[in-house]
């Protein structure tokens, strides 16, 4: 019988590291997800609705936005390459769950196909991580047919979006956004699903922060996000679960 000695100090310092699991079906591709630390909180920072006005398709959406600067680079404290916008922070505007369209002003027009959509709008800085604080979005349905009932637990997907090349291939920011819940050890979590050439690899987080992804190769790549209880079971909310396609060239 072969006996295992325990470091019980060791132990419990494992227990305290955020929940994420890494699993892959080969050794080949080793994909990692790790936490992003060093970017500016602006817990203080809200987004409001100021105005809708609409016609059934053709929209026009007017914010108020205070302590947050549209337009502007985010200073970070983190020294490596995440892929940035030119134009600066700027608003993530997501209809149904789709992908976002982003708004570098507090005024926009935009075309809306169903006047009953969900709107989830919140503030991003200029790499594209939302602000996370309960004051710096807004969730409505548009139309008066309320359809979905807003009070629901949400998680809408928010980066990677797209095609990514040079550089920005190297580190990819997943975000996500949690509405009317909370992820936790003991409670909720967002399981994640990341699949290229053949390959599946699942991760499961239970603190409502900014990731990278590293270690994917040239090609599409799949990604999941399911919002999921205590238990494992896929929580019953509309938009659950997110799938997209991203690219790296």
């Amino acid at each position: 019988m072969i006996k295992f000695k325990t470091n019980f100090n060791a132990f419990f310092l494992f227990l305290s590291i955020p929940l994420i699991f890494y699993s892959c079906s080969s050794t080949e591709q080793k994909i990692y997800l790790k936490k992003i630390e060093g970017s500016p909180a602006y817990e203080n920072s809200s987004l409001t609705i100021g105005e809708i006005t609409g016609d059934g398709e053709n929209f026009t959406f007017s914010f108020n936005i205070n302590n947050y600067e549209l337009g502007i680079q985010t200073v970070n404290e983190f020294n490596y390459n995440l892929a940035n916008s030119a134009k600066g922070q700027h608003i993530h505007f997501i209809v149904n769950n789709g992908p976002y369209s982003a708004h570098y002003s507090e005024k926009f027009d935009t075309k809306i196909l169903d006047d009953n959509s969900i709107i989830l709008a919140f503030l991003s800085r200029s790499h594209h991580e939302s602000v996370k604080n309960p004051n710096a979005y807004i969730l409505k349905q548009l139309g008066e047919v309320n359809n979905v009932n807003l009070e629901n637990e949400f998680l809408f997907y928010s980066r990677p979006k797209g095609t990514y090349s040079g550089s920005d291939t190297e580190k990819l920011l997943l975000d996500f956004y949690l509405v009317n819940t909370d992820i936790s050890p003991d409670g909720n979590k967002v399981r994640i699903t990341i699949a290229q050439n053949q390959q599946t690899n699942k991760f499961l987080v239970d603190q409502w922060e900014p990731y990278y992804i590293e270690g994917l190769e040239k090609g599409e790549v799949s990604i999941t996000l399911e919002l999921i209880n205590n238990d494992g079971e896929l929580i019953k909310s509309p938009f659950n679960p997110s799938s997209r396609k991203v690219f790296l060239e």
